[in-house]
């Protein structure tokens, strides 16, 4: 049986409590062990700790402190995309102000007030003029097949607003799209 799992390219300190608080409102487990700026631990060892989660879906961060290039959060990442135990339900792309990177094409992001918008939003929140979302962890993301990618901006900030005090609001929405959306691909 494959684990559910939603990857997060994020993981300071800050994102790390807001997702902690999102999964308790979706219902599902964090690796919170897989959080760190960068991801402290390999893919094989957050793959091992998801085996041992109690139930699904498991949220999973990763993140590169801001490297362009092809840090530990982008090769984590690259492993659970490519794990045959592990069903992707999506990727939640984190918006940065890094430099030299590719960037990714998002299905659609949650822009500072919630809002579902078409395009990329910045590290701000802000919905930008382009589809392609600028983070330090997104550009394997083109390499492999994943159904559903929502851009956000800085996790647990966006001025404010995703704060884990104020429940995580944002993290929390984008995860219940991707949760809808899986819902909606069962019932077809």
């Amino acid at each position: 049986m494959k684990r559910r799992i939603i990857l997060i390219t994020d993981g300071d300190v800050v994102a790390k409590k807001a997702i902690e608080r999102a999964a308790k409102n979706i219902g599902g487990r964090c690796i919170s062990r897989s959080a760190g700026n960068p991801t402290p631990i390999s893919g094989e060892e957050i793959a091992s700790l998801i085996f041992e989660a109690k139930y699904d879906p498991v949220l999973v961060m990763v993140d590169d402190i801001g490297n362009p290039q092809f840090g530990e959060g982008e090769k984590a990442l690259a492993y659970l995309l490519g794990h045959p135990e592990m069903e992707v339900l999506g990727v939640i792309a984190v918006a940065s102000n890094t430099e030299s990177v590719k960037g990714v094409e998002v299905s659609y992001s949650i822009d500072h007030t919630g809002k579902v918008v078409h395009n990329a939003v910045d590290k701000n929140g802000y919905e930008t003029n382009t589809k392609i979302l600028y983070g330090d962890t997104v550009d394997v993301l083109n390499s492999f097949s994943v159904p559903i990618i929502i851009g956000i901006g800085d996790i647990g900030k966006i001025n404010g607003v995703d704060r884990h005090t104020k429940g995580a609001p944002i993290i929390t929405k984008a995860l219940k799209e991707i949760i809808s959306k899986e819902s909606k691909n069962e019932n077809n």
